[in-house]
């Protein structure tokens, strides 16, 4: 998952690059120009701190559910130890007659 938090953050740097477009001579233009680039960055790393945050719950969210798994996994193995037993004392005979 942090794989894919990384791949997004670099297209996101990429773009950035694309979004500014060429260059236009000019200290007033270049100004701008990082202007833009500079909400655009500040922009973009709101959204990659959104996408953090989410892979983060979903993280939490799958490792509940395995310890669900797990912990369902133990009481069908002590079920079906249980039904054996049950299973095995009905097969002997009663002591007696």
């Amino acid at each position: 998952m942090r794989f894919a938090v990384a791949v997004v953050v670099g297209c996101l740097l990429v773009s950035m690059h694309a979004w500014a477009g060429p260059q236009v001579s000019g200290t007033a233009a270049s100004a701008k120009s990082v202007t833009a680039t500079n909400a655009k960055v500040v922009k973009n790393q709101a959204e990659v701190d959104r996408l953090q945050k989410d892979v983060g719950q979903q993280e939490s969210v799958n490792q509940d559910a395995a310890e669900r798994l797990q912990q369902q996994d133990r009481t069908i193995a002590q079920l079906r130890d249980q039904l054996r037993a049950t299973q095995e004392a009905s097969k002997r005979p009663a002591d007696g007659h």
